[in-house]
């Protein structure tokens, strides 16, 4: 035998024994194995930017009319506000249950099932399951459109995505721009002059006012960063290079503007939850950090913030895109110590202990905060003064429900989610750790099913005005 053809042969052999990449069919054309499981994303990016673009351009229309879709089915998104309760700023607070009852059961025959029953017979609300990112098996920031038009008037920085826009209109938000309230100046109320904070103003607004450190890390905390979808590579959703993303793009004013996003840390990407933007007030009371990580200090959350959740929890996609890592010492310490500054609301009718005046309250309102200390066993978890108890709880949600598929998320259950405060809670709505929840009713009804309450219709009413000023 030649020695060329004895290598051939060993070289063939070789391939098939370490490479067994595919699989011959007996029509005689290779088919690719099956994909495993993987943590990781794809990091080298071998389709043209382009032709990336034009295709996911085309498959947007068709995506955005799917999750559309999905929230009709779910909810009653209508312009309804609530007459004469408004946001700080003047902003009306939507009202009314907006989560649509399956066909032929009410509210009170809902509760008065057991949670086997509700599964067995599929009655759980449909908008009381967790809610999906607009483009699930994709993901990322989202931001609303207000947000984006202002951010590209004031920096010409471009925060539109060609794949995707946000899914919730306008009237159901936080108010826009949000008040800024200071710790160490409440002599002054909203020291935001009606104004967007930007790179552009914050000097202006805030010397004179902050101490040096807290002027750097506000700089910082308004300074855009590369990340997941806004960044200089191929792997990119905006139309051009983009600098990236700032911390207050989506905590807009300190505050939440209502942007989305998935949570970094679970995998696979069917099974990471829908996190809408948590507000900044009052983080100098709290001790959790994240909806779900837990992590224990607000410098732990700021540094790791823009290494992991960022780039969706890859470090290996954080280096290829650009990862901003920040200096512990004075960086991270300058941007916490800023966050510590923000602070909650007025709330007029609460006394120092943050419990309803008597006489500043109405007999509704205190009505309301009978039902919240005691039948409703809110306080269980939202103790005052800041209505937290600073840890975290199951709800164990999926005993209502079966385990479904929902526009490509994997519905499964909430696990643990950190107590959130409740002391201003009207000027943040969409409500829950991933707003699947409209207005404050939606969210009376919500907890009065989970935690079998069984509250009476007019108890639920009274709550409301309870949670309304706070």
């Amino acid at each position: 035998m030649k020695a060329s053809t004895v290598f051939a042969r060993t070289a063939v052999a070789a391939a098939f024994a370490v490479s067994p990449a595919l699989v011959w069919t007996q029509d005689g054309k290779p088919k690719p194995p099956p994909q495993t499981p993987t943590s990781y994303m794809k990091v080298d990016i071998t389709e043209p930017f382009q032709v990336t673009m034009d295709r996911m351009k085309a498959a947007r229309p068709a995506i955005e009319r799917r999750q559309q879709e999905l929230l009709a089915q779910r909810y009653d998104l209508a312009n309804r506000p609530a007459q004469g309760v408004t946001m700080f700023r003047g902003k009306p607070v939507q009202e009314g249950v907006r989560v649509k009852l399956p066909r032929g059961v009410t509210w009170q025959q809902l509760a008065g099932m057991s949670p086997d029953d509700v599964k067995a017979k599929g009655l759980y609300p449909a908008g009381f399951l967790p809610l999906s990112h607009p483009n699930h098996p994709e993901g990322g920031m989202l931001f609303p459109q207000f947000h984006i038009d202002e951010i590209l008037r004031q920096e010409r920085r471009d925060l539109n995505r060609f794949d995707l826009s946000f899914d919730l209109p306008d009237h159901i938000l936080p108010e826009f721009p949000a008040p800024i309230f200071l710790t160490t100046h409440p002599e002054m109320g909203d020291v935001s002059k009606g104004r967007l904070l930007t790179i552009d103003n914050y000097y202006e607004l805030f010397n004179g006012l902050l101490n040096p450190k807290q002027i750097e890390g506000l700089r910082l905390l308004l300074t855009p960063f590369p990340q997941q979808q806004f960044n200089q590579t191929e792997d990119r959703r905006s139309a051009r290079p983009s600098m990236g993303v700032s911390c207050f793009d989506c905590h807009s004013n300190g505050h939440t503007n209502g942007s989305t996003h998935l949570v970094g840390d679970i995998r696979p990407q069917e099974l990471r939850h829908r996190i809408e933007t948590p507000t900044l007030r009052g983080l100098n009371v709290q001790r959790l950090f994240g909806s779900q990580r837990a992590l224990k200090t607000v410098e732990d959350f700021t540094q790791f913030e823009q290494r992991a959740a960022y780039f969706d929890g890859d470090p290996v996609i954080a280096t290829k895109k650009g990862v901003n890592v920040l200096e512990r010492g004075s960086q991270v310490h300058f941007m916490a110590e800023f966050q510590a500054l923000m602070d909650f609301p007025p709330a007029p009718k609460l006394n120092v202990l943050g419990k309803l005046d008597p006489k500043k309250a109405s007999a509704q309102e205190l009505r309301g905060e009978a039902v919240f200390n005691g039948k409703g066993q809110c306080v269980t978890c939202h103790a005052a003064p800041y209505y937290t108890d600073n840890l975290m709880h199951d709800l164990k949600t999926e005993r209502f429900y079966k385990t479904q598929m929902v526009n490509g998320m994997k519905a499964v259950g909430d696990g643990k989610i950190k107590t959130f405060p409740l002391r201003g809670i009207k000027e943040s709505p969409p409500y829950l750790h991933d707003g699947r929840l409209i207005t404050l009713e939606d969210t009376v009804e919500f907890f009065n099913l989970v935690l079998e309450t069984k509250l009476t219709d007019g108890e639920k009413a009274d709550l409301v005005a309870f949670l309304r000023v706070l």
